[in-house]
């Protein structure tokens, strides 16, 4: 009997269409079926009904495939396990591949040309409005020189400072470039050894390209073809050809012209010595110092530093036998380089705010560009600087200057007059106008920037601030600063004594002392008392022993903590908990000031200053600023201060009624410092924020921050007060900032 198999798939015509159960030929006597007795690569499984059904893993011969990869005629594991022929196969297929490659990339490598890599780009600076404000870069006359006139005292510097082998090896450091590789896969920085070859084929040819995988392979091929290809002088010259040294000079001849004054083949090896630490990064190894692009750069700080690399490279010379101890011992002295010719920078105005946008691009992290990066060259700088406010600003500070302050007839008072400015917009926190001084080719200090010159009572504010926010500590209740012990302040109905000489207490009643156990007799302006007061008429009056004392009953670290906020530098403000701290014996900058107002007129978000917008290179854009506010105050606390601060300028009564802007809301604060030595006037509106400042300092004193002088007498006032020529400045220059803008007028305050 004849047991019935299931039928596999039909074809429309009934046909059964499955191929493994269609018989095939019988293979011929002899014939070798492929299933040897007792090794069958068929197993029987049970079938649903319990019985024994064939199990098929190949279909017999098949098409001959060229990887025989899943095996064909294997079952079970050994069916995916590669067989030897594969392995080797495959191996060899990927050392063919890969030795293929680098012999192609090899081949399609060009060497560099020096003088095309000499040729350094300028950073281009554009205004807010799209034009070139300022192109840097260029200014130092370039010349490529044999090698035959590069002292062989210059090779050999360099040599004991970056590359004691380059005689002899091969031009590449493989373990510098694999942890190059590594660390750039995993996110990290950037670092590993580069022979001086390496550093040749950067600065000549991939100075320009992204720091990536790809750069690090790239450079490993140039530098092998440029190791095989080239003689190690001609690799020699190149690297000192276009090498950057600081101070616009590209190249060895153009370094020694700058530095020296003289020809490189006319360099001593103690020179050559100096010039060889620059390579090391000449921001930081420049005995003039580059403040202007980190405040750690002072001259004295880069005179250390460059003194102990010198001595080092020099040494290092005498142990390589480049150098005998006789000839050592003839530089006992560090070679001191010329100073910087004044004549390079950019005059007027744009001096101070390329400077400004250079530091603010060194600064941000997000960027990742060093100084010397920068120098080099090739960047498109868009900045926030709004040309015309500029030219305003510059122009209300001249009137006042031609009007005024006569040195020639009053040579006691009126020589070392400087004003400062700075205007920002409190929406976004872009700087759209500084005044930095007379001429930037002239002064060394940008007097918008940190200038060290006290803010006076301008520090009011942040002292109301911080009482709003706070609270004043109640002595019925503890010391702690919790919000579950402080009384809540408001600035019409909480009183405080205007008296003259009124006698300061810490919070809890008891008499403040000096370190010498004097009493603090808090005097006011002209000695004038006030009597019993509110904050706001205190303010409008600019009464200081209000102020003084709601300063130690908030507590002196809420109000410094309040003036943070805002947005002033913590390293900007005084460090003692004293009494007169919350009279501004501070000294933060007119771009910090005008900033910390503006997150007042901006209802309490504070914004950081910027005057970068945008950087390209080679246009394609690298970085774009982000607006990203802070919450630094609530509305209502904001909104009291600046309804506060428009009395000030509104009130008939005010100190800063001489700010006024006919038609618009203006909030704002004078201030004038004991001794008469500086005088402010901080305002804003809705649209603006601008900070003016005054003072007298030697041109001389200037890099030291030395001896602020009186201003009795200055301008043939008997005293300048922030609400005089401050205060004429700035309401020159926002009238005309302000025209034809449309007049926005501040929130109504909200309630706490």
């Amino acid at each position: 009997m004849t047991q019935n198999r299931p039928r596999g798939p039909q074809s429309p015509d009934g046909e059964n269409t499955d191929d493994r159960r269609r018989p095939g030929p019988a293979p011929e006597d002899g014939a070798d079926t492929g299933h040897a007795e007792g090794d069958s690569d068929r197993g029987d499984v049970e079938d649903g009904d319990g019985g024994k059904a064939e199990s098929v893993t190949d279909a017999g011969p098949g098409k001959k495939r060229l990887i025989d990869y899943p095996r064909r005629g294997k079952g079970g594991v050994r069916r995916w396990i590669p067989s030897w022929r594969l392995v080797l196969g495959t191996s060899f297929g990927v050392v063919t591949a890969t030795v293929g490659a680098a012999t192609v990339a090899y081949a399609l490598v060009e060497v560099p040309a020096p003088t095309r890599a000499a040729e350094a780009q300028n950073n281009v600076y554009y205004w807010a409005d799209g034009t070139q404000m300022a192109a840097t870069g260029g200014e130092i006359n370039r010349q490529v020189v044999d090698i035959g006139e590069i002292p062989k005292a210059m090779q050999d510097a360099v040599i004991s400072a970056e590359n004691k082998t380059f005689r002899t090896d091969s031009g590449i450091d493989p373990m510098g470039i694999g942890r190059a590789v590594a660390n750039m896969a995993k996110g990290s920085e950037t670092q590993g050894g580069s022979t001086i070859t390496q550093q040749y084929v950067k600065n000549a040819m991939l100075g320009d390209q992204p720091k990536s995988v790809s750069r690090k392979v790239k450079e490993l091929f140039v530098s092998i073809k440029v190791g095989a290809d080239m003689d190690k002088p001609d690799i020699m010259a190149g690297y000192l050809n276009t090498s950057y040294y600081g101070r616009g000079a590209y190249g060895i001849q153009a370094a020694a012209r700058t530095y020296y004054g003289k020809d490189a083949k006319d360099l001593n090896p103690s020179e050559c010595a100096f010039l060889a630490s620059l390579l090391k990064g000449a921001v930081y190894f420049d005995p003039a110092g580059s403040v202007d692009i980190d405040p750690a750069a002072t001259p004295k700080a880069n005179l250390t530093r460059v003194t102990d690399r010198w001595k080092w490279v020099m040494d290092e010379m005498v142990k390589d036998k480049h150098l005998t101890a006789a000839e050592r011992a003839e530089y006992p002295e560090f070679p001191m380089p010329r100073s910087v010719s004044k004549g390079a920078k950019l005059g007027g105005q744009v001096g101070y705010l390329v400077e400004l946008a250079k530091a603010n691009v060194l600064k941000d992290q997000a960027l990742g560009l060093s100084a010397d990066d920068l120098a080099r060259g090739g960047y498109e700088i868009h900045t926030t600087f709004d040309k015309k406010k500029v030219e305003q600003l510059e122009t209300a500070v001249k009137k006042v200057r031609e009007a005024d302050i006569r040195p020639d007839k009053r040579p006691k008072t009126d020589t070392h007059v400087q004003f400062g400015g700075a205007s920002v917009d409190p929406r976004t926190g872009a700087i759209v106008a500084i005044y930095g001084g007379e001429d930037a080719t002239e002064d060394f200090t940008n007097n918008a920037d940190a200038t060290g010159v006290p803010v006076g009572s301008t520090f009011k504010p942040f002292v109301l601030a911080a009482a709003l926010r706070d609270g004043v500590r109640d002595p019925q209740r503890g010391a702690t600063q919790g919000s579950a012990e402080r009384t809540p302040v408001d600035p019409d109905t909480t009183v405080y004594s205007g008296q003259d000489k009124l006698r300061i207490k810490n919070y809890d009643g008891s008499v403040w002392l000096t370190a010498e156990g004097e009493e603090w007799l808090q005097t006011n302006d002209g000695n004038e008392s006030y009597g019993n007061v509110s904050l706001r008429e205190a303010m409008v009056r600019s009464a200081n022993s209000p102020y003084v004392q709601l300063g130690m009953d908030t507590g002196i670290p809420s109000v410094r903590k309040a003036a943070v906020d805002a947005g002033l530098l913590e390293n900007s403000l005084n460090t003692s908990d004293v009494p007169s701290f919350s009279l501004g014996i501070s000294s933060p900058s007119a771009i910090r000031m005008a900033v910390a107002y503006g997150t007042f007129a901006a209802g309490g978000e504070q914004r950081e200053p910027y005057s970068v917008t945008q950087v390209k290179r080679t246009g394609r854009v690298i970085y774009s600023h982000k607006d990203e506010p802070e919450r630094a105050f609530p509305a209502a606390v904001a909104g009291s201060v600046t309804d506060v601060l428009k009395d000030v300028v509104a009130n008939d009564e005010g100190t800063g009624r001489n700010a006024r802007l006919p038609g618009r809301e203006v909030a704002g604060k004078t201030g004038t410092t004991d001794g008469n030595k500086s005088a402010w006037f901080v305002g804003y509106t809705p649209q603006l924020s601008t900070a003016i400042d005054m003072y007298r300092l030697d041109d001389s004193e200037k890099n030291q921050k030395g001896r602020f002088l009186e201003m009795f007498g200055t301008g043939g006032q008997a005293k300048v007060h922030g609400a005089s020529f401050p205060a004429e400045i700035w309401r020159t220059y926002m009238t005309e900032a302000l025209k034809g803008q449309k007049v926005v007028r501040f929130s109504a305050p909200e309630q706490p």
